[in-house]
């Protein structure tokens, strides 16, 4: 059972322009196919950055400012002006763009996607040409999965088939995205692997360990380990 990729989620049609695009182009361009940010290849398709509604609003924002920029002006609003005087996706984009490969999980993106602060991924092969986009939308489809799909993969994949436990030793059951586990196994590992894999399920929200063991293998390895170091 592995972990669902970008692959498997992204648009693999991407809407994308050239770096020489100039502004007004860029903004029919998003609106002609009702999105809010494409990426900058040149090219060979490789990205160079990203422009969004936010890069072009700054034109918008400094429309009727005419006063000469403060002398410590913060980074951001000068950055923000600097942009406002572009006239090309080439200077009005966001650089370095944030991208992931195709083979990254799922929850690698939605972490890289919190991490930076962006609502959306380029995905690039190893010779950095742009093959898709991931964003936060398709991140989420995975928890639209209906509960007996998601109970189905957790009794015959993760339970039966990769761990080896039948129903009379670990019933599950789902609502809402929520997998709860009771039953008894025979060490505490095995019932921490369970508990780890199921969360790994693509539509998973949590998992509520009811899980009992036998023998508490980890307590023996921290007996073990204490023994030797007083030795």
């Amino acid at each position: 059972m592995a972990a669902p990729t970008v692959n498997q989620v992204m648009m693999h049609q991407v809407v994308a322009v050239r770096e020489d695009v100039p502004y007004k182009e860029i903004v029919k361009v998003l609106d002609r196919f009702n999105v809010s940010a494409v990426p900058v290849v040149d090219r060979q398709r490789r990205v160079l950055g990203v422009v969004s509604e936010a890069d072009l609003m700054t034109r918008v924002e400094f429309a009727d400012d005419a006063s000469q920029a403060p002398l410590f002006e913060r980074r951001r609003r000068r950055i923000a002006r600097e942009k406002a005087a572009g006239d090309t996706a080439q200077e009005l984009m966001s650089t370095p763009a944030v991208t992931i490969g195709p083979e990254a999980s799922v929850m690698a993106a939605a972490r890289l996607m919190d991490d930076e602060r962006v609502k959306r991924l380029p995905v690039v092969n190893e010779s950095g040409v742009l093959v898709g986009i991931v964003s936060r939308r398709d991140v989420l489809q995975s928890y639209l999965r209906r509960d007996d799909d998601i109970c189905q993969e957790v009794r015959s994949d993760v339970l039966g088939r990769t761990l080896g436990l039948n129903e009379r030793q670990v019933r599950a059951s789902v609502a809402r995205g929520v997998v709860t586990l009771d039953g008894t196994v025979d060490r505490r590992s095995t019932a921490q692997i369970a508990v780890r894999l199921v969360h790994a399920v693509p539509g998973v929200v949590d998992v509520i360990d009811g899980l009992a063991y036998d023998f508490d293998d980890a307590a023996k390895v921290r007996r073990h380990y204490v023994f030797d170091a007083e030795v």
